[in-house]
Order: structure tokens, then sequence, then C-alpha cells
């Protein structure tokens, strides 16, 4: 079996350069059904991605999307804005049920009730666009999880899949400092990972229909899949560039604070408690300011943290804010600092490097991929005591100027390798050669039966 290349590992593992399209002839495009829960031109993570990646695809080939019918108004808003896009995409809506009961004793018990029972209703509404249109290429999209691989490999048609997440752990010495609910969350995370990698049928299935169509959305996971499936992939981020970037990285004046941003969700696996213990550290001669965007569950208790540690004043929490007054303030920030106790690649990395932003993060799951130390900072992230210390001396680096800008020119350069249309190109390579030899690889009873 040829071993699949790495367009997007980072620089230190492979240097890589999308390959230029063919002279003369356009090859002709292909009908894709894709497979898209989470889709929506207006929002980030999950639901930008998805759309992201069926708008970049669409400009090689012509694709019928089956995605979340709570996505449709704005979808729908943004194919009437730009009405080309009609002409190579199309959605079927598919609705959800919701078990509100089985979402409060657990809120990722989606995975299991209407996110399963959502993809059984694709899958049905997929046979009969098969039947009406007839498909080239299958490819399952979002969500990136590998629990839920959905039953579009069932309908005899070459199968893509990816990019997949969601196989790495989270580190168990970093556990008992995510507080009691995000330990539970995280460490009964793990050991149902270690569970499904090893018994659970469908992603199994999945992986065995997808051969030589199979997309990883990190390195980590891409030795994940090779070592519990037996399957090579090609490693693509999930994530892709931004709509706003900036052409110049910022200066910061010599008067002027160090601007630092944290950007995410407050909860227990976003650990912003690591930085704000990490900030404590820092003597008066570095002045610096810290904005806090988002909103959870922690608010109150990393709130009253950085009071008690002396730091409300130096601290300016935002709330929740629409994703583009995010990236304007990554405009006026001078770094990102990122704490994820676990994540894939984080799409505020990636909108960070595209705005000039150096990051700060720990060295484990996407963030190793994208942050090189051309554009930011790893920081090791065996244990809670040396995530502190590192981002204290990382944070103290990063007030050198002179140093700052360099990694700040080496993030606009680093974002490039997250361009579209570089995905877009790998993608269409996958689905030629799974064209090409991947038919054969589906079972022939497939269709057969309903699903349970």
């Amino acid at each position: 079996m040829q071993q699949a290349t790495l367009p997007f590992a980072p620089p230190d593992a492979m240097d890589w350069a999308a390959a230029p399209p063919e002279p003369g002839e356009p090859p002709a495009r292909l009908n894709v059904l894709v497979g898209a829960y989470a889709c929506s031109p207006f929002e980030g993570s999950e639901a930008g991605v998805g759309w992201g990646w069926v708008e970049a695809i669409s400009r090689h080939h012509n694709l019928w999307v089956l995605t979340g019918a709570h996505f449709r108004e704005p979808i729908e808003e943004e194919l009437r804005r730009r009405p080309e896009l009609q002409e190579r995409l199309h959605f079927s809506y598919i609705p959800r049920t919701r078990y509100r009961a089985a979402e409060k004793i657990w809120p990722p018990a989606y995975l299991y009730t209407y996110q399963h029972q959502w993809q059984k209703d694709a899958f049905k509404a997929a046979r009969q666009l098969l039947e009406r249109i007839g498909f080239d290429i299958v490819h399952q999209l979002t969500y990136v999880g590998f629990r839920a691989p959905g039953h579009l490999w069932r309908l005899g048609v070459p199968f893509v899949w990816g990019p997949i997440g969601g196989l790495e752990q989270v580190t168990w010495s970093l556990i008992p400092w995510l507080g009691l609910r995000g330990g539970l969350h995280f460490a009964a995370r793990n050991l149902l990972n270690e569970w499904d990698k090893r018994f659970a049928r469908l992603p199994r299935k999945a992986f065995h229909a997808a051969e030589s169509g199979i997309i990883s959305a990190t390195t980590g996971i891409q030795r994940e899949i090779l070592r519990f499936y037996a399957r090579r992939s090609t490693v693509i981020s999930e994530i892709g560039l931004p709509p706003t970037t900036l052409p110049v990285p910022c200066r910061r004046s010599p008067l002027e604070p160090l601007r630092l941003l944290w950007c995410g969700n407050f909860n227990p696996g976003k650990a912003l408690h690591f930085l704000l213990s990490a900030l404590s550290l820092i003597s008066s001669d570095l002045n610096w300011k810290l904005t806090i965007i988002g909103d959870g569950p922690c608010a109150t208790k990393w709130k009253t943290l950085a009071r008690r540690s002396g730091l409300a004043d130096s601290c300016d929490w935002l709330g929740q804010m629409s994703r583009q007054n995010v990236l304007r303030q990554m405009q006026k920030a001078h770094a990102l600092v990122v704490t994820s106790a676990y994540d894939l690649t984080s799409t505020v990395v990636i909108e960070a490097l595209a705005n000039g932003l150096p990051v700060v993060c720990p060295d484990h799951c996407g963030f190793r991929d994208a942050v090189t130390p051309e554009c930011g900072i790893r920081v090791n992230a065996s244990s809670k005591q040396a995530i502190v210390m590192e981002l204290h001396g990382a944070i103290v680096r990063i007030g050198d100027e002179k140093f700052r800008f360099q990694l700040a020119q080496g993030a606009l350069a680093r974002s490039q390798y997250y361009e579209w249309e570089r995905k877009a190109r790998v993608v269409d390579d996958i689905y030629r050669t799974k064209q090409r030899d991947g038919g054969n690889q589906i079972i022939s009873e497939c269709l057969v039966g309903e699903i349970r």
C-alpha cells in the first residue's frame, strides 16, 4: 500500500507545496454527495468548517450536500447573495430530533441520540438522491469526530471520509486540574475513546469502505488511525483561511502594553485558568493587557480567580462576540494565547495566524501541526505546572517586540498553508484516485436492508 502524503504537516515534518493545475483541458467535474450535518457560511467552529469545505470543493465539482435543517436560513441567504454558487452547490435539509433529557444528563449525548437518528435520516435521503442523480463520489465531512461516520459508506459509491478527528486523548495528568465536572467529563471521554477505538463497529466499517480515501485532521490523528485501524490517511487540517486577513502585521509601540488575546468557550477544557496563573507570575516590568472573548459555565470561577490574583485591572472580559468582531479584535492584538487541554486545530488559531498574530499554545493536538517556531511558541503540556511555567516564559519572550514582530511575519506566511484552494486541489486528487481505484472495494450488498 502506498503511503499517503502529508500536505498540511508542519514544515519541519514535510515542506509541502500544492502542485499547480495541469495545463490544457480541465478534467470533467464529478457529481459528489457530501454528508455535512454542520454547515453554515456565517459561523465558526464545526459549521464554518463544513461551509468552507463544500464551497472550496465545489470550485472543482458539483456537490449535493445533506445538512441540518437548522442551517437552512443562513445557507439560502448566502446562495441568494452569491447566485453563482447555485450552479454547483445543492442542499438537502434534514431535520433533527432532540432528546433533551439525554442532553441534560450528559451534553455529548447527541452523538448517540439525535446525531445517530439524523445520520439514519440522511442515509434515507441519500438513497433517493442516488437513484435520481447518481454520484461519482460520496464524502462524509462533518461532524469530524470518528464516532459519527454516518451510513453513506453503504451506498455502494466510492467513499471518502474526513477530515477525521476525535481519536487523541486528553493528557491524564491535566485532568485533575480541570475541575470536578471537567475532570469527570474528560476522564469519561478518554475511557470511552479507548473503548470505541477498539470495539465500535461502525467506525471500523467506515474506515474499511474509505480505504485510500481517508483524510485525517492532524498528524496525531493520522498516527491513531494507523495504529487502531491499520489504514493510511492524508493529513489535511479541517480549518481554512478566514475571510478577513491582514496584509502586514501590526507593530507594538514602545509605550503600548503587550495586548494578549484569549478566545473560547468558558468550559473546563479551554483551561483559561492556566493562563491566569501564568500571568500572576509576570513581573511589573512587562506592561500587558489581556482581552478575553467568550462566555460559559466557568465565567464566575475564572473572573474570581483573576480578581484574587490581582489581575482584574489588566483583564478585559468582552463576552460572546460575532466572528467578524472577533477578527477585528485580532487585528488590534499582539499575540493569541491558547490553553486548551484538548482540541483539533482550532479555528481561532488559523484566524490568528491569518491576522499576523503569533500564537502561544500547548504542544499537543492540532496546535503541534499549525504552530511552528517561525510563527509562535509551543509550551510543554505534560502537566499543569509545566504549562503555567512555560506560558509565563513564552509571554515574557513575546514582550520583546523585535522577536514578536518576527513571529508575526512568520504567522502571515504560515497561514497560507491553510488556503482553501490548496485543500480543494488535494481533495480533487483523492476523489479521482478513489473513483479510479476505489469502486471495487465497496461491497455489493451495502444497500440491502435497513439501518438498525
